[in-house]
């Protein structure tokens, strides 16, 4: 083995992972869980060491697994020199505090890990305020548990401290409750200014159609944003590689396009997390359409649009229309695999990204989706209420225009969402207008 490779296996911290199934959980998928979980691990700059799964319903108040298991579990983390143990679940204070006396070892839940891979991976001030919000929300009914845990780190949001100590909390050793509690009131009020630069940053490019894509941590959406737009977004074959919005314009047929890429969605994401990306997230509450990528190579691609669609509906946007796009078919050998895709989910598009396979049919796709929420309609406006035609040169595609003595002809193709404001117009201004069929062809 290279020396500086095997340097750097040594100076990671050393995990075992833990999880339980039963009656809501079978054991093949309690075992992909904490094939995940490892995952998470390493993107945290860990290394998993052993995996534990126990039988059972539900998990023991006091210890999570029992006190038998418990024993186990140390016995093993000693016979394997690990330094650190992570559940597969959240736990409470209560449960962290008798795991640790047991253990006499540092102990993270699946909420703690994937807060402390974002702290690590926070890069803009947005993201790292979002990030330390949540920490420290987190953090809060854990406070005592952590205190003397925190008192033995050093460092900030993304420096080196070990799994479960990158971020605020290590800034936090000498407050107490009432001034970790101010700290959170700063921190709302920052993201509550940056809420409103976002929205007016948006205001500015209302007018055209904006699609988000959406979709399971690694799935592509990166690659996929960067293969539709020919532009280079930050795209990594790990965990949560984009936390911040990237938007970028590309064009379909001869529609303008704003494309955003959002934090990807895990299984059990801390809420507190989603509460602190909202903002962020609002890319997607406000998007015209969604691009939902699945990575299709990946045998539990079910659950993963399920989660999808659990999370879009605590964000609100479980109502969005949506295009399914399976990523990485280049992955998949097996034609009669990506024939049952296609079947079970009918008007859903298999592409990959890194070798640009089905981008044209996501276009395709975008421009049927784009033409069903644009209406055509002729409409007659009098010459002295010119402004009811100024406004449709800036909202609607004019299709046609001519001139007689008192009244401009129009056809145009104008977007639903602007038929409101263009009706309240016409009937002020007393203009009539008809929803033409054959306007579409003049």
């Amino acid at each position: 083995m290279n020396n500086d490779l095997k340097t750097n296996i040594e100076e990671k911290e050393r995990a075992v992972l833990v999880g339980i199934y039963g009656d809501t959980t079978d054991k093949d998928l309690a075992e992909e869980h904490l094939a995940e979980l490892e995952l998470l691990t390493d993107t945290a700059g860990g290394v998993t060491v052993e995996k534990i799964l126990q039988h059972r319903n539900r998990p023991d108040v006091s210890t999570y697994i029992g006190k038998g298991k418990l024993q186990e579990v140390r016995q093993k983390m000693e016979s394997v020199s690990a330094d650190l143990v992570i559940f597969d679940d959240d736990l409470s204070p209560t449960q962290v505090r008798n795991i640790e006396r047991v253990t006499e070892a540092k102990v993270l839940d699946r909420s703690g890990l994937i807060l402390d891979i974002f702290a690590s991976r926070a890069k803009t001030s947005a993201s790292k305020t979002q990030v330390e919000l949540a920490q420290l929300q987190y953090l809060l009914p854990r406070l005592t548990r952590f205190w003397t845990h925190l008192s033995r780190q050093k460092g900030g949001v993304g420096t080196k401290g070990g799994i479960g100590t990158k971020g605020p909390g290590e800034t936090q050793i000498e407050t107490d409750r009432r001034l970790i509690g101010r700290r959170i009131a700063i921190l709302k009020e920052k993201l509550q200014k940056l809420d409103q630069q976002r929205k007016v940053q948006r205001q500015g490019r209302s007018d055209l159609l904006r699609v988000a894509l959406v979709g399971y941590t690694n799935a592509g959406k990166s690659s996929l944003m960067n293969a539709i737009t020919e532009t280079s977004v930050l795209a990594e074959d790990r965990l949560f590689a984009t936390l911040d919005s990237t938007v970028r314009r590309f064009t379909v047929g001869q529609e303008s396009v704003l494309l955003s890429d959002t934090v990807g969605f895990i299984r059990k994401l801390p809420h507190n997390l989603v509460e602190s990306f909202k903002s962020t997230l609002d890319e997607i509450r406000e998007a015209d359409l969604l691009l939902h990528v699945v990575d299709v190579s990946s045998t539990m691609k079910k659950e993963y649009i399920q989660t999808v669609y659990d999370t879009l509906k605590e964000l609100g946007a479980d109502d969005k229309p949506e295009i399914l796009v399976f990523n990485k078919v280049d992955l998949v050998t097996s034609p009669e695999e990506l024939a049952g895709v296609r079947k079970e989910f009918p008007g859903s598009v298999l592409v990959s990204a890194t070798r640009g396979i089905g981008l044209d049919e996501i276009s395709a796709e975008i421009q049927k989706k784009v033409e069903g929420n644009y209406i055509y309609r002729k409409i007659v406006v009098p010459v002295y209420h010119y402004h009811v035609v100024s406004y449709l040169h800036d909202v609607a595609e004019v299709k046609q225009e001519t001139y007689d003595d008192d009244s401009v002809h129009l056809a145009v193709r104008i977007h639903e969402k602007y038929t409101d404001k263009l009706n309240e117009l016409l009937e002020n201004s007393n203009v009539s207008a008809v929803k033409a069929v054959d306007a579409k062809g003049d």
